[in-house]
């Protein structure tokens, strides 16, 4: 069966605003916001999920706080241990200052790269991948508004448009997928 998509276009996020909290007062799912900005606010608004990336954030420090801390004790305690000012090379717990720098810094690598790496394939948006964009301009000053007319079974699709034209729309466009 085929869906429509329909996509409500502002050129001011308030309106957008504005539009989405009267459709959803009226039990309109909005399935997705597209902005050239964040807009503060539109997640609860539209009911997008908060995000877990703080977990995954902190379970990639703390492997890079594991991989570091294996590493320079293999390093500078177990394989090649050298005497570097005096210092105890016997024991990694006596070095234990010396290595705190170095284990800072690769914990926050790891959590950085991780994030970005997890964010990148969670939004489908790595190099190479297809743009799922509905309007181009909606990365330069417009702000579009995805309604899927499957999501709302209250209304019909043409119900929908009419409640979207009583907001403060500039561009009214609509798609059948299969």
């Amino acid at each position: 069966m085929a869906d429509k998509i329909i996509y409500a276009m502002y050129d001011d996020d308030d309106k957008l605003m504005d539009g989405a909290k009267m459709l959803v007062s009226k039990g309109i799912h909005v399935n997705e916001v597209f902005s050239p900005m964040p807009i503060h606010g539109i997640d609860d608004v539209i009911g997008v999920r908060h995000t877990r990336l703080g977990i995954a954030a902190f379970l990639y420090g703390l492997t890079g706080l594991m991989l570091a801390t294996l590493a320079m004790k293999y390093f500078m305690i177990d394989d090649w241990n050298m005497n570097i000012g005096g210092k105890p090379s016997f024991s990694y717990l006596e070095n234990l200052p010396a290595f705190i720098p170095i284990t800072f810094e690769f914990t926050v690598l790891c959590a950085a790269h991780g994030m970005s790496i997890t964010y990148l394939l969670r939004n489908k948006t790595l190099p190479g991948m297809p743009a799922t964009n509905p309007d181009p301009r909606t990365t330069d000053d417009r702000f579009v508004m995805e309604v899927r007319a499957s999501e709302n079974t209250k209304y019909s699709a043409e119900e929908i448009q009419k409640m979207i034209q009583s907001t403060d729309i500039v561009e009214l466009d609509e798609k059948t997928v299969k």
